[in-house]
């Protein structure tokens, strides 16, 4: 299982997750992305970075909310495609 960050991260950006983040798998590109990706292939589960969200925007795998489900595969498309993750977090979340 891994973390993921979804929707209440898009547009915020806060970085206090990456900080205590103990095997560095939470990554963003400045001043392109909109949110946080958690990568599925390097998350060991180990929860630090959730208490730590300012906006509760990261959840365990199989604790996330339906309506956000399409957050999961963002993250993991996020680092082979960088692009495409990024049309999928503007298509979920029109920029404002």
């Amino acid at each position: 299982m891994t973390y993921v960050i979804a929707e209440p991260c898009v547009d915020v950006l806060d970085l206090a997750c990456v900080s205590v983040c103990p095997v560095d798998c939470i990554h963003y590109e400045e001043g392109v992305d909109r949110k946080l990706f958690i990568d599925p292939n390097e998350c060991i589960d180990c929860g630090a970075c959730e208490p730590e969200c300012p906006v509760n925007a990261i959840f365990p795998e199989d604790q996330l909310p339906p309506e956000w489900a399409a957050y999961t595969q963002m993250d993991a498309v996020w680092f082979n495609d960088r692009a495409a993750a990024r049309e999928m977090v503007d298509a979920a979340k029109p920029a404002g």
